[in-house]
């Protein structure tokens, strides 16, 4: 085995290794509340019956709860294997974590196909290694399997239109049919828009080759036209009901709806900066601008240039649903691939020292920022839920003031609301205390037997003083903690 296979799979194994470290830990960190709706989602399947065209959430209250998702194969797995294994944490982490790993050779062919070996082993240590990879590749979220499908079917393409295999010419694109490789290359970018819609920015790279081999003539080739059919039809098919699934139950709730909205430029500054901190780390980021200068007449390298700009694009449009980090995680292969070009001139034109130097600063940075992915932040909302698990009856129905983070309701194994709701869904903080009282009156016409805070919240018992009173005139505090307060509502 050469040198660089071995450094390759050491960097692999550091990498899956990284994201392994507290894999059984519960879901309390940034990505909490996230984590917890798929993670509910994944469990009323296993409890209520595999219905897999009506994913379920905890805090509909005394409704079913079925919500507009993304296509929820990655709940719909993990209750499978919480029917043998229990519900267990780590179980929806480690469909993640394979799903990173099964990328990694698929980023590594496509940079060393665009470029070289020596390129494509950089690349392959700032994907592994970038903050947001980190995270998003340890989170029981559909983010990391749709960019390793993404990235799977931008390879297979590729392959698809190169038409030769060990030198042996058996997939032509020059002939007007689809070929296996391209085949394959439409089914799982076709899974990768259904697991998550944004990874659409893969087709422009993918556009971009076609472009290269054809031209114009592109668009005459039946062979392309039925790979986006292909890739898009059943796209269309899935949201088309789950738009439906929306509007018929309450609480009317279609995950990512409203997130395409220009907003201000403090609010695309603050993802610039994000970007260049605990996405991709300052050093990161200044390497891929340089890659991106020294293959700036590199025609292979086409490819990733148009896909950031399509990205670029994604994140003004969507503005509002950017502020969401992980929807920046296509950054990380585009970053990681023009890092892979820049290390690789530097060790040509200086020495290879100097890019060993490089890789410890971006790992040392990377490490800097990726602790802030692990922190609880949550720790108080589950604790909530675990003392509301052993204090309350199967079917309380809990009123949650959680800032929108369902993972006490998740933790408490129990339905509810979040409080303040508006037809469902999280309304913030109240304005006063009559919307407060209005509010609550309203969820225990719907059978709510419980009112709970947790320590982001408990200011509101201070604040609003007429709510307050009404409280102590119709519920009893149950249990206080620094963490929670727990009140059983008067029926």
């Amino acid at each position: 085995m050469s040198r660089r296979n071995t450094i390759i799979i050491l960097v692999c194994v550091a990498a899956v290794a990284a994201r392994c470290w507290k894999i059984d830990a519960p879901f309390i960190d940034r990505w909490s509340w996230r984590q917890s709706d798929v993670a509910a989602i994944a469990r009323n399947y296993s409890e209520n019956g595999f219905h897999f065209a009506r994913p379920q959430i905890d805090w509909a209250g005394d409704q079913p709860g079925f919500v507009g998702t993304e296509f929820p194969i990655l709940p719909f797995t993990a209750a499978i294997a919480y029917k043998f294994l229990g519900v267990q944490e780590w179980i929806g982490r480690l469909q993640t974590i394979l799903a990173f790993a099964l990328s990694l050779p698929f980023l590594f062919a496509i940079v060393q196909r665009a470029f070289d070996e020596a390129a494509a082993t950089y690349a392959l240590v700032f994907y592994s290694f970038a903050p947001l990879s980190i995270a998003a590749g340890r989170a029981f979220m559909p983010d990391m399997p749709a960019l390793a499908l993404a990235l799977a079917g931008f390879y297979f393409f590729g392959r698809g239109l190169a038409g030769s295999h060990d030198g042996k010419t058996h997939d032509s694109a020059a002939s007007d049919g689809v070929s296996y490789n391209l085949l394959i290359a439409s089914m799982v970018t076709g899974l990768a828009l259904l697991i998550k819609p944004p990874m659409a920015t893969v087709a422009v790279p993918m556009a971009v080759v076609a472009w290269r081999k054809f031209g114009i003539g592109m668009f005459r080739r039946l062979s392309l036209w039925l790979v986006a059919l292909i890739a898009l039809f059943p796209s269309i098919i899935w949201y088309w009901h789950a738009h439906q699934i929306a509007l018929q139950f309450y609480p009317h709730h279609f995950f990512g709806a409203g997130g395409i909205q220009i907003m201000s430029m403090s609010w695309y500054w603050h993802i610039v900066l994000q970007t260049c901190t605990s996405t991709l780390t300052p050093i990161l980021f200044a390497i891929a601008v340089l890659g991106m200068f020294v293959s700036r007449n590199n025609p292979r390298a086409a490819p990733f240039r148009w896909w950031l700009v399509a990205m670029m694009v994604f994140i003004i449009v969507v503005g509002y649903g950017s502020r969401h980090q992980w929807y920046q995680l296509p950054l990380v292969p585009i970053a990681a691939a023009f890092g892979g070009v820049a290390l690789k001139f530097a060790e040509k034109k200086w020495n290879l020292g100097i890019v060993i130097g490089l890789l410890i600063i971006f790992l040392a940075f990377s490490f800097f920022y990726s602790r802030q992915f692990f922190t609880p932040t949550a720790q108080a909302l589950w604790r909530l839920g675990l003392e509301l698990h052993d204090r309350t009856r199967s079917n309380a129905l809990i009123i949650a003031a959680d800032d929108g983070d369902p993972t006490a309701l998740y933790y408490a194994h129990r339905k509810g609301w979040h409080f303040l709701e508006q037809n469902g869904i999280y309304d913030g903080n109240p304005a006063d205390s009559a919307q407060v009282i209005s509010n609550l009156e309203k969820l225990r016409g719907h059978g709510a037997t419980h009112l709970v805070f947790y320590n982001g919240t408990t200011w509101w018992l201070n604040y609003y003083k007429e709510f307050t009173d009404y409280l102590a005139r119709n519920a009893s505090l149950e249990s206080a903690t620094a963490d929670y307060r727990i009140y059983n509502l008067a029926p």
